[in-house]
């Protein structure tokens, strides 16, 4: 109650009441401009401003039209290895030759391109459907190069159209050389499965290999040329490799997404 009187006593004492009030210190005014400041650039930041991001996975340089896996149509003994790994032959082409009880049965590629792999000897016995050979849709060595990228099935809607792409070659020294650069040029919009990129790519262990995580999606990304460089290729060093690409070699894609302005994530 002491307290009290004294208080109340404090206020009907009109002895200060002519005395100016501080209500902030000076210092105090500099830090709230600050803030204040700080936060309108924020703001404009976020509504005018951009940011960019990349989705990065597995990729392979190949060319545009891909692979096949070439099977036998009889069951049979092999007799004869008629092609050799790394040739090129035209669309119906002999490969090999499956004696059968109705006699030989020639295997022939189904379309024009280059022998990747031979899965199929001479001695053994294969059965109708069976794996025998690997064959790249390509005519002829000038044909380029594209590369295509497995990216998780979630960012696919997000690749705008002509991005950009850095790919981290495998058998290039990306401290001395760089990346390979290109762009998007289509995007498919439907997840792949295990057989069908092992169908598109013509090895069933690439197939498993990119969906070991799930189905992804393939971007085709064709690559930037350059008259400058040995690969033919333009690359983020001036010169790029001493050497050319060959398909099949695996990569590691990067794609720029569409910026985002700050303040979408912030919208529902």
């Amino acid at each position: 109650m002491q307290f009290r009187q004294q208080a109340l006593a404090k206020l009907q004492s009109p002895e200060e009441l002519d005395l100016p009030v501080r209500f902030a210190r000076p210092q105090g005014w500099l830090v709230l401009s600050v803030t204040v400041v700080a936060m309108a650039a924020a703001s404009v930041w976020a509504v005018t401003g951009s940011v960019a991001s990349t989705v990065s996975a597995p990729a392979i340089l190949t060319h545009a039209e891909g692979s096949y896996i070439l099977q036998s149509p009889v069951a049979g003994q092999v007799t004869q290895v008629i092609a050799e790994e790394g040739q090129r032959l035209p669309a119906d082409s002999p490969v090999l030759k499956v004696r059968t009880a109705e006699g030989d049965t020639v295997v022939r590629t189904v379309a024009a391109g280059r022998v990747t792999a031979l899965a199929a000897t001479i001695g053994q016995i294969i059965s109708t459907g069976a794996n025998v050979a690997a064959v790249e849709k390509v005519a002829r060595a000038s044909d380029p190069l594209y590369a295509t990228v497995y990216v998780p099935a979630e960012n696919a809607a997000s690749i705008p159209e002509n991005a950009a792409v850095d790919l981290t070659v495998s058998s290039v020294p990306t401290q001395e050389y760089g990346v390979l650069r290109g762009h998007v040029q289509s995007v498919d919009r439907s997840a792949q499965s295990a057989q069908q990129i092992a169908a598109f790519l013509g090895d069933s262990q690439l197939g498993e290999q990119f969906t070991k995580d799930g189905r992804p999606v393939a971007v085709l990304v064709k690559l930037d040329r350059s008259k400058e460089t040995k690969s033919g290729y333009k690359w983020s060093s001036a010169d790029g490799p001493p050497f050319t690409l060959t398909s099949m070699t695996a990569a590691s894609g990067s794609i720029r997404l569409a910026d985002q302005r700050p303040v979408d994530w912030l919208l529902p």
